[in-house]
């Protein structure tokens, strides 16, 4: 049968709702509520499967998200492996986090069912252990936690000055002091490193100085540069001032002489003189005749 004669076959069994029985209608209305619980089920697996931790508004039907786990023993060997190294590696990384944000001595021991170690401590696990031990003995007293905290403290006091006398002795073996308490090799290691620190040092020092000689040289071509530009405007100033000076030269010899006023009864001592001696030798000519 064909499509077409399909179309055709369903437009003659199609009858109007008023001509059907009770039994037809019944039999459509609960198809239909069939069809609208399926439809609001499949939307109810999309929504689930997208949002699994959300549930939708106005579904009374069911609550979508998460269930409890119920804590029990896992049968499967299998499944309690894996899930023993997932929360295994939560714990140890939640320990981490603790010792780190709150700056907490903190130690964790764990056994695995087949007997294997699994441990973190941010200081020592024996310390922790050894520390919790004296707390829990001396816990009957009131005034033991203050005890063991000061002990604790005295003890990293003294770790620290110990620290600080090793820093010292150091120091001093640079320098080159306190040496007769040190063996044949400390002193080998301590010459070693000695000569590495000076190669070191020579290194940066004929750095330093390159540099310096650099920058000196580079300073004295501008100081000589400068120089010779100096030299050449004094040169060319000396020359203006020379040439401006013979210029005004003519000018004030001839105002010198024309700023005289002559009288006839004024003579210039010059001429005076030079006829007075004129005078003199006419009278010795005329006393030798």
């Amino acid at each position: 049968m064909s499509v077409r004669e399909r179309k055709i076959g369903a437009r003659e069994d199609f009858q109007p709702l008023g001509l059907r029985s009770e039994t037809e209608i019944e039999k459509v209305s609960k198809i239909k509520i069939f069809q609208k619980q399926i439809t609001w089920e499949f939307l109810f697996q999309l929504a689930s499967m997208e949002f699994p931790n959300q549930a939708l508004e106005g579904s009374s039907q069911r609550k979508i998200g998460r269930g409890k786990i119920e804590i029990k023993r896992i049968e499967n060997t299998t499944n309690r492996q894996v899930t023993f190294c997932k929360r295994r590696n939560g714990l140890l990384k939640k320990a981490y986090e603790l010792s780190v944000l709150c700056d907490a001595e903190v130690a964790l021991i764990v056994f695995s069912s087949r007997g294997r170690l699994y441990e973190y401590s941010n200081n020592s696990v024996r310390g922790t252990i050894n520390r919790y031990k004296k707390v829990s003995t001396e816990s009957s007293n009131p005034g033991t936690v203050a005890e063991v905290n000061a002990q604790f403290y005295q003890q990293e006091s003294s770790k620290l000055r110990r620290q600080i006398r090793e820093i010292q002795n150091l120091n001093r073996h640079i320098v080159g002091e306190a040496l007769s308490s040190m063996t044949f090799k400390e002193l080998k290691n301590l010459e070693g490193r000695l000569e590495k620190g000076i190669a070191r040092v020579r290194t940066k020092k004929n750095e330093m100085l390159l540099a310096e000689i650099e920058f000196m040289q580079k300073r004295e071509v501008e100081l000589q540069n400068e120089n010779n530009y100096l030299r050449a405007k004094i040169a060319e100033n000396e020359r203006a001032q020379q040439e401006q000076g013979t210029n005004l030269m003519p000018e004030t010899v001839y105002e010198s002489v024309s700023s005289q006023t002559y009288d006839r009864n004024y003579l210039p001592a010059n001429l005076l003189e030079s006829n007075h001696h004129y005078s003199r030798q006419d009278q010795t000519a005329l006393q030798l005749v």
